[in-house]
């Protein structure tokens, strides 16, 4: 896999014109639409739930790239797959105990299935599920908030992913990515970044997407 998939996080877009900056992405060049959902439980803050992502299934042709910050995540997967997910990522901190049958859970929507690690959780933890997966998610930032500065320590995760991993694995990035950030992630194996406020914030938004590939 050659191409950067950048998928800019609507955490930065303006909530109150959520079609008017999603489509901004996508007319600017994004490749997906990376939608964090997160319960106020796993994580300490609350943003949006199945309703929206409903909506915002209706507004846009790019992939729904759902990122899910939450406790219990086999009881949400059902509701978003139906809201119309087209990937999902939950956090191995979540349900370590349950990683097999969340997977599988996801597949059986036909969509595809993502894991993601927080930045105190070490690669190899997850290193047996690989050949399960669709995607990787690693954060490089506590996840939470947007706006975060990057942790480069975290970064050095996704050569022990990639090493490890299939050709057509996604190693996906997020948390704290610009265009220097987002050569670092690369040079290591990266094959998608996740951007909220380097796009959203940006004067150009497809000047910000282009720089990151």
């Amino acid at each position: 896999m050659s191409k950067i998939i950048i998928s800019p996080s609507i955490l930065s877009a303006d909530f109150a014109n959520l079609e008017r900056d999603i489509k901004k992405v996508e007319n600017a060049g994004a490749d997906w639409v990376h939608i964090d959902v997160m319960d106020g439980h796993f994580v300490p803050n609350i943003t949006i739930g199945v309703p929206v992502v409903k909506s915002i299934k209706k507004i846009t042709n790019l992939p729904l790239d759902v990122h899910l910050m939450i406790e219990n995540p086999d009881k949400y997967i059902k509701p978003f797959a139906d809201a119309g997910a087209d990937i999902l990522t939950f956090h191995y901190e979540a349900c370590p105990d349950n990683i097999k049958n969340v997977i599988k859970m996801i597949k059986s929507y036909g969509i595809k299935a993502g894991l993601s690690i927080k930045p105190k959780t070490q690669a190899e933890e997850i290193l047996e599920f690989l050949p399960l997966l669709d995607m990787v998610l690693i954060m490089t930032v506590e996840p939470g908030f947007g706006g975060q500065a990057f942790m480069p320590d975290c970064a050095e995760k996704i050569p022990v992913i990639k090493q490890h991993a299939d050709n057509d694995l996604i190693i996906q990035v997020d948390g704290g990515i610009n265009s220097d950030t987002a050569r670092l992630c690369t040079q290591y194996g990266a094959n998608s970044l996740v951007a909220g406020n380097y796009i959203y914030k940006s004067d150009n938004i497809k000047n910000a997407i282009h720089s990151l590939y």
